[in-house]
Order: structure tokens, then C-alpha cells, then sequence
């Protein structure tokens, strides 16, 4: 019964590394994405490559390279996406912080945490 057991456990970790070797290959990327390393960065990749993803929309009909055009703007935006949330998922933490400091008048805290507040903040304001 031993040996029906461990080759049985063989068979399953021969099943999981094929399976991890077939999924590493089905996330190959297809074209490199324009980093977005600052908020500032991913808010102007963002805005930018919808831009042109709206420009290769508006033709029609829609041909393959434009499909594949799309498809690497994609990679982009993802990223930019990626860090927009990471950056505006803490915003929220940090306007609770500020509010709770102004509702007990502590005017140093205040300053210290506004001024990280707007440090995010601000990249949507940009260029209004």
C-alpha cells in the first residue's frame, strides 16, 4: 500500500510541476510596458495610453494590427493602473489620519500628514 501511496504522490507533484512549467509559459509577455515608477509617472501613462487606445478605436474597421496596437498599450496601462491603486489605496488611511488629527486641533501632526496627503493628492490636480 506504501508504494500505491508515494507513486500516487509522485504522479500528483509530476501533474503540478507540468502544470506550473505550462502556466510560467502562458505569462510571457508580449511587449514591454512604459514604466511608472511615481504617481506622477502613472497618472500621465494612464491618461496618455487610454488616449491611444481611444485614437485606434476610432478607426473602423478594426484590423489585426490594431488589435495587437491595443495590446501593448495594455501593458502599459496595467502597470500605471497597478501603481495608481497601490498609491490611491493608502490615500484613503492617510485623509483619515488628517481628519482625525484636525478633530483633535494637533496642528504638527496636521502639517505632517497633509503634507504626505498631498503628495499623492496632487497628481490629480495636475495640469487642471
Amino acid at each position: 500500500m506504501r508504494f500505491g501511496t508515494t507513486l500516487a504522490a509522485g504522479a500528483v507533484f509530476a501533474l503540478l510541476a507540468t502544470a506550473s512549467s505550462i502556466a510560467a509559459e502562458d505569462k510571457v509577455e508580449h511587449y514591454a510596458a512604459v514604466p511608472s515608477e511615481t504617481i506622477e509617472e502613472a497618472v500621465d501613462n494612464f491618461v496618455e495610453y487610454n488616449a491611444k487606445v481611444r485614437d485606434v478605436l476610432s478607426r473602423d474597421p478594426l484590423a489585426v494590427a490594431d488589435m495587437e496596437e491595443i495590446h501593448e498599450y495594455t501593458y502599459t496601462i496595467e502597470l500605471a493602473l497597478a501603481k495608481i491603486n497601490e498609491e490611491f489605496g493608502a490615500l484613503a488611511a492617510t485623509l483619515e489620519t488628517l481628519h482625525l488629527a484636525s478633530e483633535a486641533y494637533n496642528e504638527e501632526e496636521v502639517r505632517g500628514v497633509a503634507e504626505v496627503y498631498f503628495e499623492t493628492a496632487d497628481a490629480l490636480d495636475k495640469g487642471r
